[in-house]
Parts: structure tokens; sequence; C-alpha cells
């Protein structure tokens, strides 16, 4: 038995969950994003997001050290040394493992990613490339998207001109992100905050749908770095160039994500594939990516379960040599190639390099 949280993949979902690595891995290479491999263990930081749900484990040091558990954090630590200025474009791909399963990630505690950095520029130009490239992931891998696009920093900032004591503007955070109306009606009635500030937190829930919200939210009484990123994110979409859905009370990680924050779904399927944005200051000075979940992406897509033959069955090693050159070939050991062909559904028998149809 394996242990809970980890999967064994056999043929053909091994096989396709590999080829929508590939396709990922190309599509990024094609775009600039040079591809970096980062150890599975490194040593333990208590401060790391996810340290409380990390694998721990000890060396014969006495060095604690933890399992990957997330690939940005790691990557800006290890890449800090080596970086100049410019324009620096990453992409990674790999397990990760957490000690608690997450609800979203459907409980696994083995999970694989790949994802992207763009280092060292910031603005509305490189934000709409990460956006670009998240949508031209989900077309690579041949799934329909909606694009989900939040300002966290807005939320951040008019919590900040809010005056509410720290608890207070937790509680409020976590009320606009759930859209909770009446909490967070609740909450501003139990405290002293500026009129026009209440105003525009109390819209910030409902400010969701196309980008002719951007219109209502312009309109609001904001302080002027939350009208900046307002700006910044109008110039982004102009850029972009493709419809994307915006929830600009989407408050995750408000003190983290310094602009956008953005997910991807695909229809009938409930959980983001993917998801990222722009953090700036956090890790690095600059620096904007996303990471997609391959399970994720592999149960959305419903892929059949049934194995795809070969193309070719060889009677022998010489038409295997030469006939895998160019095709799918299986060497055949046994009596009745003909029923063993028919049955697999193989068209092609070969021997030596000749080849002819199976009838």
């Amino acid at each position: 038995m394996i242990p809970e949280g980890t999967r064994f993949l056999l043929p053909p979902e091994a096989r396709l969950k590999a080829e929508l690595q590939r396709r990922l891995q190309k599509l990024f290479w094609q775009h600039g994003y040079e591809p970096v491999e980062l150890p599975a263990l490194e040593a333990f930081d208590p401060s790391h997001p996810l340290a409380e749900r990390a694998f721990k484990l000890v060396d014969k040091t006495g060095e604690v050290l933890a399992l990957r558990s997330e690939f940005t954090t790691l990557l800006a630590k290890l890449l800090r040394p080596h970086l100049k200025e410019g324009a620096h474009r990453f992409q990674y791909a790999g397990a990760l493992w957490l000690r608690e399963g997450d609800a979203e990630l459907g409980r696994l505690r083995e999970y694989t990613q790949v994802g992207l950095e763009l280092i060292g520029v910031t603005g509305p130009k490189a934000d709409a490339e990460v956006l670009h490239l998240a949508f031209a992931a989900l077309e690579a891998l041949g799934l329909d998207g909606v694009v989900e696009v939040g300002l966290p920093s807005l939320v951040g900032e008019v919590l900040k001109a809010s005056g509410l004591p720290e608890g207070a503007r937790r509680a409020a955070q976590a009320a606009i992100h759930r859209k909770n109306l009446p909490e967070l009606s609740a909450l501003l009635a139990r405290h002293p905050v500026p009129e026009g500030v209440k105003k525009a937190l109390l819209a910030l829930p409902d400010l969701y749908g196309e980008p002719e919200v951007l219109k209502e939210a312009k309109a609001l009484p904001l302080p002027p770095k939350a009208q900046k990123a307002l700006a910044d994110l109008e110039r982004t979409l102009k850029l972009l160039e493709r419809p994307v859905l915006l929830d600009l009370g989407m408050a995750r990680r408000y003190e983290y994500y310094s602009g956008i924050f953005f997910r991807a779904y695909t229809p009938g399927f409930g959980l983001p594939l993917l998801g990222g944005g722009r953090y700036d200051g956090a890790l690095l000075p600059q620096a904007a990516g996303f990471a997609l979940g391959v399970e994720r992406a592999l149960e959305a897509l419903k892929l059949p379960q049934a194995e795809e033959p070969p193309e070719v069955l060889a009677l022998d090693l010489k038409a295997l040599r030469h006939f895998a050159r160019e095709r799918r070939v299986e060497l055949y050991h046994g009596e009745d190639p003909v029923a063993y062909a028919k049955a697999k559904g193989i068209p092609y028998l070969a021997e030596g390099e000749r080849i002819w149809e199976v009838v």
C-alpha cells in the first residue's frame, strides 16, 4: 500500500502526465523561459510560509531539513546571488510534498507543479506577459480557461487607510475576501472609519465581473496607491487583449502580492488549475509568476483510461530497430502475432524491413 495522499500512475495516465509537462515546458521555452532544477531537500526554515506543513527530516549531522513544499520561495533564495540587472525568465517542474494534505489540492501530499517566474521587471507589460502565458498554458493542454484577476494590493491600501486596529483589519480582510457584506458592515459599525474609506470597503466585495467593474472601482474615493494600482491593471488588460473576470475584492495575502493575483478555471471543474501573481519586494525586488497543478489538469481533462496501442508489432529485433526510428513499435513474444495485434488494436506487423497491414 502507498501512503495516503500519494499516487501510483499506470499507463496511459503516467504517459499523459509526462506529455502535459512536456507541452508546458516547451511552451515556456519558446517564450524565453530557461529551465532550472531545484533540490528536493532544503534547510528547514521556521519562517517559511509552509513550515508548519512541511515534511521535516534530520540528517546525520543533526541539521533539520525539509522536503520541498513550494517552488517560488526556494527559487528566489537560490537565485539571489546569481541575478544581475534586467529581465530574467525561469521555468521549473517537479514534485512537491506536504505533511498535511490541502483541500484545494484534493488532499494530495505529493503533487507536481510546472511554473515560471519573470524576474527583474515590473509594470503592466510584464504582468500582461505572465497573464498571456497563463492563457497559453491552458490552450497547450487543450483546456478552455477562464482567468480571474484580482488586485489584493487595492484591498490592502484601502484597509491601511481605514485606521482599523490590526485585529479588526484582519477580520475585515477575511470578510471582504469571502464577500460577507453583513459581517463587514457589522465590523465597520463597531469602529470609527472615515466615511469615504468605509464606502470603498463596503463596495469591494461586489466588484466582480467583466472589466467594466474597473469604472465602478475608479469612481470610489480610493487612496493614491490604490488608484495607481487600478490604472496599472487597466493598462495590463489593454495590452493582454484577452477577456478576463475581475475580482477586485480578492484580498488573499495582500501583504505578499504587490500587484495582480490571478487564478484560472475550466468549465465543469471547480478548483483552480493554476494561480500566481506579482510579488515585488516579498522575495525579490521585482518578480511575478504562476504555477500549474499537473494532477489537477489531468482530472479536468477527463482523459480516456484505455492505453494507446503501438502502431507496429515487430516480429524480430531487426524490425524493432528499423521501425522504432519513426514509429511506436512493440516487440512481439508469442505464437499468434495476428490475433495479438487485432486484440490490442495494432494496425501493422513488421519483420526485418518489411511491413504489412493486419487483416
